[in-house]
């Protein structure tokens, strides 16, 4: 079983871009986080997964553990409570790329704590984005994370920076390295890695090379391997024995990217499992062929949430051809 922890929030998504009068469009409701789109793009995929947080009493919450169970995904690791579910306003760009505002404050997501230790059925823990910058719940995700990498279980961080959530981005950097000893799989976007790295953007061949010797940098200090998303272009492995691949994004006719990082994540750990390396020592042993495989997986992947409005990864079936 493939654990992912973290928030469920409800995005709220533009109908339409403004009309030329000014009048806004409608929100529409659509459920959420980072953590828990990967969770449910693991149940489509097949994957045994569980999602492991803390979730709103409100409609809302429960309208999110329903995704969850339609999604095939185990949901005896949720806590409940009766604080509003956290949302977020997405800010969709003529080219489909989200921006986001949050409302966070005495939401339910944050007060998640320390749960015991979890089933022996895990093999991995997935946790990243919002859940690990806002306390009090960061402090037992990063706990949990910490307990269940030293017990064995392989373990990958999406960090999924949201820049207006992280009040000391000096002290978020530090502490971020501080997690580095307990990953297996290190996953970012280009952008999140650049302002990881406290890096100013760079154009072109610049920028890829200040990532690429950053992610080298964290790779030094415990990850097997880092994957590097590109947007559209791709994406690439760097792992610790020295190698690099990449691979080329699926063209297609984005609606937005809402969820497509979340859909990399999932597909990743979905295909290491199906290459018997869901542990540090395997994905040591994984060739650049093997590599080249899972990351067109996920390319496909991401390429089908794109094609489609909100967080909406694909079914195992759309994916088989």
């Amino acid at each position: 079983m493939i654990v992912v922890a973290g928030e469920a929030l409800i995005d709220l998504v533009p109908s339409q871009q403004p009309s030329p009068d000014g009048s806004l469009p409608a929100l529409l409701p659509r459920r959420g986080g980072g953590p828990y789109n990967t969770a449910v793009a693991l149940g489509r995929l097949g994957s045994p997964a569980a999602f492991c947080s803390r979730v709103s009493t409100d409609t809302f919450g429960a309208a999110l553990l329903r995704g969850l169970r339609d999604g095939g995904v185990d949901t005896s690791l949720v806590q409940r409570g009766p604080e509003p579910t956290t949302l977020a306003v997405a800010d969709i760009s003529p080219d489909g790329s989200a921006g986001y505002g949050f409302y966070v404050e005495g939401t339910a997501d944050r007060l998640f704590t320390l749960p015991p230790a979890l089933p022996e059925a895990v093999r991995a823990l997935s946790l990243g984005t919002c859940s690990l910058v806002l306390e009090p719940g960061a402090g037992a995700y990063e706990a949990l994370l910490r307990r269940e990498s030293r017990r064995g279980v392989f373990t990958a961080l999406d960090p999924n920076i949201r820049p207006g959530l992280i009040a000391d981005p000096d002290a978020y950097r530090a502490r971020f390295r501080s997690w580095l000893p307990e990953l297996a799989l290190l996953k970012l976007s280009e952008e999140d890695a650049l302002w990881l790295a406290g890096a100013a953007p760079q154009p072109g061949g610049a920028g890829r090379a200040a990532v690429c010797a950053a992610a080298r940098e964290w790779l030094a200090a415990g990850p097997a391997a880092v994957v590097l998303t590109h947007g559209g272009d791709g994406l690439t492995v760097l792992t610790r024995g020295g190698g690099e691949v990449a691979v080329p994004g699926e063209h297609v006719a984005v609606v937005d990217t809402i969820g497509a990082g979340d859909t990399v994540n999932a597909a990743l750990l979905h295909r290491l499992d199906a290459h018997g390396a869901l542990s540090y020592a395997a994905v040591d042993r994984l060739t650049d062929d093997d590599w080249e495989d899972i990351l067109r997986f996920a390319a496909r992947a991401a390429a089908v949430t794109c094609s489609r409005a909100g967080a909406e990864p694909p079914f195992a079936a759309e994916l088989a051809a």
